[in-house]
């Protein structure tokens, strides 16, 4: 072995201590090494080790792997030998080679001593991590940190906290979030970024695992910032992000953000996380529907597990795929068998929460087969979760408290846990400072609710029916928004996303390239999301009214609230004070008319007066009409109607229902959002008109009714800009925009008015201080609402009734600009006359109709009037 030299020696280990604070650099400065023909054999190894260890930070698995079995082979000392195969150990196991990987590190551990040896017992604890063996490793990194204390090396006491406090973190344990926040101030004290931010963004690991998903999306956030600045990419990262988009669950995302974990970590050849991404995509298709991606994702999931010896991981994908053979209709014994032991193995190896599912899937289908007693036994041993964990874990808890008191017959105290449960979920919602976060988590109470509803349906009890619906209906409509005026990077992303938005429309209209732009709004769209998700909560959720306190608002008006109960539609009307419930017959067929009556409807408008749309459209209404109406026609008489729809009802144009045709109706997200807005005091600030660009007709139509209303300020051209809108609704009584609108379904808080200088998004009207009174919206499905678990409404709509809006008149359907001026000129002079909002606007879409043809009527179909009318 040649002579060692100690400025070679001594730039080896620069590289290596390198590796966290810049991957890059290390594999330069380790180079330069291999390149030195004066460089001994640990030096070479050393460098070899370094370089694998900086490719492994870069997510080049391969290319790791194979500098650190040269850094084995070239050692000249059994101590340098041992120290890369304490390495290539550790990058074995993230290539998902466990196995090979315990070997590594158990054979090098008998050769080090010292904090050679702590830096060997952490890697095995990383190894035992990856396996499983979650009581081994949280063993062997307290005996790191112990050497680490003990001979005072810093660098070695963070890494091992980082890893301890995040399996504690997974696990649920105390402790986790101590260790993580002391690794990271070591870390940043030591001028290792990249470490730091690995350590930071464990925390939000950690706070979202207590169910703190505002502090979970704040820290991902500044952390993603982070390595973007660092220039460091961490694919595997992506699998917390569906991990926590999952426990919101913004379902959508997480099946998105999966499938593109997937092709990265598949290309990188990071089989270990690879097999977790297919896992997270299985959960996400699971909560999405998507069976059969279930099933596959975690068929091939609990493969790659098994074969990378991983069998604690391998129960989870097994969970996922008898979850999905159960939601499929199977209730055979072999299904119930298997449920049971593989509830049993997650508890025992650390799932506590896909456990406790699995076993109230069990419980069900014993009960389902007539084994009342060991559904009783299942459904107890997860009632005790009511006590601990996070708040969907404890609600889960409560649930099954309430089916096992179903099956002895207790249907009051089934109320009674069933009741517990939503109160925990409620707490749980304040906490959450974003719409869209408030709006998805309404899948935590689905099963609850339901459940409840189905106690007071059975009972024919139609006050508890009415309770139950607005149990769990529209609950972020009774929150004021968390976002804040103040915040300096949500209004600048917003403004550059509005102009980034006006260049694609730019280009799109002149058919130039628009690929550069739609990456960028997409990159802006997903900045705005985190900025938006990230604001603390606080806010209380009002309780449901009584019978008693809608009654004496309604006065002589009727409430229809419509209510799925498992495949039928039923409704609850009040009236007088005295409340029913009705059977309207089969959901999926009402929603089946409620498509063709849009689609008769949008056929009307696009290809005119023909007999053949005319005809498709009125047979639509009548059939609809028929089924909504027929069972409590005699109740409705001739009074006006508050409508609380539910799923694919909120897109009714209900003035094309012969039964609604010139009466007044108001549609309400809820009785308690209706009784909320009928009670609130509207502004009274002078009225505002404003129209959008492209559209002649918009700005022809808001001067012409600046002579209907004198005072008014007008917006148009230039002066009609999202900011200066955003400026004028606040406190002012009446306003009226005429423009282009755009509702995306796929997030409709990212609906667009067309304005000068570019859109104006839903987001950021949650920022107006003082709401204005009534809204009327003449641009094309401006009344549209994404509908989300729980009825959870988000759009315009939602975002004008949640800040304090009255009464918002709206469209659900395109509509064509010269007819809409017309009506529009109508409602608004009844209104000036003193009519109600919902009187004026069946008034004025009669005498539409009745001057009109089948577009005409097509047009007037299209506006309802939503809040409190």
């Amino acid at each position: 072995m040649p002579g060692s030299t100690d400025a070679g020696a001594g730039t080896a280990m620069a590289a290596l201590d390198t590796v966290q604070r810049c991957p890059r650099e290390a594999i330069a400065i380790a180079q330069r090494v291999l390149a030195a023909s004066t460089a001994d054999d640990d030096e070479r190894s050393t460098a070899d080790r370094a370089i694998g260890l900086a490719l492994r930070e870069l997510n080049d698995l391969p290319g790791a792997l194979r500098h650190l079995r040269r850094a084995v082979r070239t050692a000249g000392t059994a101590r340098t030998r041992a120290l890369a195969q304490m390495s290539l150990g550790y990058v074995l196991a993230n290539a998902g080679r466990t196995a090979a990987a315990l070997r590594a590190v158990t054979d090098a551990l008998p050769q080090l001593t010292g904090a050679d040896a702590g830096r060997a017992r952490m890697q095995r604890g990383v190894v035992l991590h990856y396996r499983g063996r979650y009581d081994e490793a949280v063993r062997d990194y307290g005996h790191a940190i112990d050497i680490a204390q003990r001979d005072g090396d810093l660098l070695l006491e963070a890494r091992a906290r980082n890893n301890r406090g995040l399996l504690n973190a997974h696990r649920g344990t105390v402790g986790g979030a101590d260790d993580l926040s002391r690794a990271a101030a070591v870390f940043h004290g030591l001028g290792l970024d990249l470490a730091a931010a690995d350590a930071r963004w464990n925390g939000g690991i950690a706070a979202g695992r207590r169910g703190d998903i505002a502090a979970a999306l704040r820290c991902f956030a500044d952390v993603g910032e982070e390595y973007r600045r660092l220039a460091v990419p961490r694919p595997a990262l992506l699998l917390d992000r569906v991990e926590l988009l999952l426990s919101v669950p913004l379902v959508d995302e997480a099946v998105q953000v999966a499938a593109v974990a997937i092709r990265e970590l598949r290309r990188r050849g990071m089989a270990s996380d690879l097999a977790e991404a297919l896992l997270a995509q299985a959960r996400a298709a699971l909560l999405a529907g998507d069976l059969d991606t279930a099933t596959a994702a975690a068929a091939a999931a609990r493969t790659r597990f098994r074969r990378q010896g991983r069998r604690t991981w391998a129960a989870f994908a097994r969970h996922v795929e008898l979850r999905a053979e159960f939601r499929r209709g199977t209730r055979s014994p072999a299904l119930f068998t298997a449920m049971v032991r593989t509830a049993d193995q997650l508890d025992a190896t650390g799932w506590p929460d896909p456990a406790l599912i699995t076993r109230i899937d069990a419980g069900l289908l014993a009960a389902a087969t007539g084994r009342t007693d060991r559904a009783m036994e299942l459904f107890g041993r997860a009632a005790r979760a009511r006590g601990r964990g996070t708040a969907p874990r404890r609600a889960q808890g409560w649930y099954a408290l309430a089916l096992s008191r179903r099956l002895s017959g207790d249907e009051s105290g089934a109320a009674r846990a069933l009741r517990r449960g939503l109160a925990v979920l409620d707490r749980h919602r304040t906490s959450l400072g974003a719409t869209e976060l408030r709006a998805h988590s309404g899948a935590y109470g689905q099963e609850l609710a339901a459940e409840g509803l189905d106690v007071a349906v059975r009972a024919g009890a139609p006050a508890r029916v009415l309770a139950w619906s607005e149990r769990w209906r529209a609950n972020t409509l009774r929150m004021r928004s968390a976002l804040p005026p103040d915040d300096p990077e949500l209004v600048a992303t917003l403004a550059e996303l509005r102009m980034v938005s006006g260049l694609l429309e730019d280009a799109v209209l002149a058919d130039r390239p628009v690929r550069a732009l739609r990456g960028r709004q997409a990159r802006l769209e997903h900045r705005i999301r985190d900025l938006a998700r990230r604001m603390p909560g606080g806010s209380e959720v009002v309780a449901p009214p009584t019978v008693d306190a809608l009654a004496e608002r309604l006065g002589s008006r009727v409430l229809v609230e419509l209510v799925a109960h498992g495949d039928r539609l039923r409704a609850v009307l009040v009236r007088d004070g005295r409340v029913s419930l009705h059977d309207l017959g089969p959901l999926a067929e009402a929603a089946k008319l409620v498509r063709w009556h849009r689609f008769g409807l949008r056929r009307l408008i696009t290809t005119g007066d023909s007999a053949a749309a005319q005809a498709g459209a009125a047979h639509a209404a009548a059939a609809l009409d028929r089924q909504l109406f027929d069972p409590v026609r005699r109740r409705l008489a001739d009074r006006p109607l508050v409508v609380v729809p539910v799923g694919e009802l909120h897109a009714v144009g209900w003035a094309e229902l012969p039964t609604c045709a010139g009466r007044a109706v108001t549609v309400a997200p809820s009785a308690t959002v209706w009784l909320g807005a009928d009670r609130r005091e509207a502004a009274t600030g002078p009225p505002v008109l404003a129209s959008g660009p492209r559209l002649p007709a918009g700005q022809a139509e808001v001067r012409r009714l600046a002579r209907v209303l004198p005072g008014a300020q007008l917006l148009t051209g230039a002066d009609a800009t999202a900011d200066a809108l955003t400026r004028a609704l606040d406190g002012a009584g009446l306003v009226h925009i005429a423009a282009h609108g755009t509702f995306r379904a796929d997030n409709p808080q990212f609906s667009t008015l067309e304005l000068a200088g570019g859109p104006l998004f839903a987001y950021e009207w949650e920022r107006v201080a003082r709401p204005p009174g009534c809204v009327v919206l003449s641009a094309c499905e401006s009344g549209l609402t994404g509908i989300r678990p729980g009825d959870e409404v988000m759009g315009f709509a939602a975002v004008l009734l949640a800040l304090g809006t009255r009464c918002l008149i709206a469209t659900v359907l395109p509509v064509p600009a010269d007819p809409t001026t017309a009506l529009m000129l109508d409602l608004h002079r009844r209104m000036r006359a003193g009519a109600r909002p919902a009187h004026a606007l069946a008034e004025a879409q009669q005498a539409f109709v009745a001057a009109g043809d089948g577009t005409a009527r097509a047009t007037a179909a299209a506006f309802v009037c939503l809040g409190a009318g």
